[in-house]
């Protein structure tokens, strides 16, 4: 081959899809390069900015061996950002299954607004992409679908729906807001209040309101809307939440609170009004974060499976990798009755 026909070492590269640096490193260390040569491919290379090509890397059969963790930050309603405990709590089981399964872990925190699969699978960083936290539901499923379109590997954990777009795993919520509600109830509670959403943005916390609403029905208590006041998983939401309850002026005895950290909030605004838990009003939470047992009083809860969430997690997106049968995965709840309702 002579003249423009013959392919230069960028081309070659490219052909490779490997970046920059790696472009460098093959030139330096290659004795059938010139100097000359490699000064000029260096310096193509640098002038653009020399980046993974997408379809060149797709000419070849490279993988990572890496999945990368994004756990994207929720607005606390501060103008601050933060990482529901819930999610840091699965870090360990999702590492360890990671491990266990031959595979690297790349864990990152996002903002919603990020490309990730340019920024992950498509760069060649990670073979499959794990996601914690979406936000608005209704948006994030809208960019969810493209990535399903794209043929990308993700999963997600939150709500399992039929027909949605994706791969899922999440928990029963519905039954978990099924359990809470019917312990209360069993305890001889008629009027439970329910700090949560029922937006079709929050549908794990709208489906944990219907398993209130159907415990009550087994109980043949109709549900007063007036006990309903709207919480989204923060410690701030839950004491706002709370003290619209209290300043309602509506008779209650207990509280189902959609996660343990709106069940914090709750707590705090009761506690600074003179109101004693569990001997004044009962409290059940939702999630079992690592605090929860640690608290003064000790919070009754319904658990989610942080050890089989990661499990399941990481065996889902390595099947999507390996283009095996793979479907979203619905775990159960399990309740966790500690101090906060009276009968720990």
């Amino acid at each position: 081959m002579k003249g423009k026909n013959k392919p230069t070492s960028v081309d070659i590269a490219h052909l490779a899809g490997v970046s920059q640096p790696t472009v460098s490193r093959a030139l330096r260390d290659s004795p059938l390069v010139s100097l000359e040569t490699r000064q000029r491919v260096q310096k193509i290379a640098r002038e653009l900015n020399y980046k993974v090509d997408v379809n060149a890397r797709n000419l070849r059969s490279q993988t990572t061996n890496t999945l990368a963790l994004l756990l994207f930050e929720e607005s606390s309603g501060e103008s601050q950002a933060f990482i529901n405990p819930f999610f840091l709590s699965m870090l360990g089981s999702i590492t360890r299954a990671t491990a266990n399964q031959g595979y690297d872990l790349l864990i990152s925190f996002q903002q919603l607004s990020d490309d990730w699969n340019a920024e992950y699978e498509d760069a060649n960083k990670a073979d499959g992409i794990i996601f914690l936290g979406y936000g608005d539901y209704t948006s994030y499923i809208k960019r969810i679908s493209k990535l399903d379109e794209a043929g990308a590997h993700f999963v997600t954990w939150g709500p399992v729906i039929e027909d949605q777009p994706g791969l899922f795993v999440g928990c029963d919520n519905e039954q978990g807001g099924f359990l809470a509600a019917d312990h209360l109830l069993t305890l001889g509670h008629k009027k439970i209040a329910f700090l949560g959403n029922e937006s079709k943005d929050d549908p794990e916390l709208r489906n944990r309101y219907a398993g209130y609403r159907r415990a009550h029905e087994k109980h043949s208590i109709k549900v007063q809307e007036s006990l309903h006041f709207r919480a989204h998983f923060s410690e701030e939401s839950g004491y706002k939440a709370a003290n619209e309850l209290l300043d309602s002026g509506v008779e209650f005895s207990a509280i189902f609170c959609a996660s343990d950290l709106i069940a914090i909030g709750a707590i705090k605004a009761l506690r600074q009004r003179g109101i004693r838990v569990p001997l004044d009003k009962a409290i059940v939470g939702f999630d079992d974060i690592p605090t929860a047992e640690h608290l003064s009083p000790a919070l009754s809860t319904i658990r989610q499976d942080t050890f089989e969430a990661g499990k399941e997690l990481v065996d889902s997106v390595i099947r999507s990798i390996n283009d095996q049968p793979v479907q979203s995965v619905l775990l159960p709840t399990k309740l966790i009755v500690r101090d906060s309702c009276g009968a720990g």
